[in-house]
């Protein structure tokens, strides 16, 4: 088994595909399940979130999503 290890560490080192040494059925990823949350904002913000998520090409909440992640790392 180190064997094999030792060779799969290896092809991701080198940028390689590891698909093929992988289980999809029982992958899980942890701590991840989504939870609603609501919140209210005044309407001004409203209006530069979405001109803002315009400018970037993506909706409102996915740029809430990704600027309260780059806060929260």
């Amino acid at each position: 088994m180190q064997n094999k290890a030792a060779g799969i560490d290896r092809l991701f080192d080198e940028g390689g595909d590891l698909s093929e040494d992988l289980d999809f059925t029982r992958a899980r990823r942890p701590n991840l399940k989504p939870r609603r949350v609501n919140v209210d904002f005044p309407e001004w913000m409203v209006k530069s979130l979405d001109a803002r998520a315009a400018y970037f090409g993506i909706t409102r909440l996915a740029l809430i999503k990704i600027w309260a992640a780059e806060r929260l790392e």
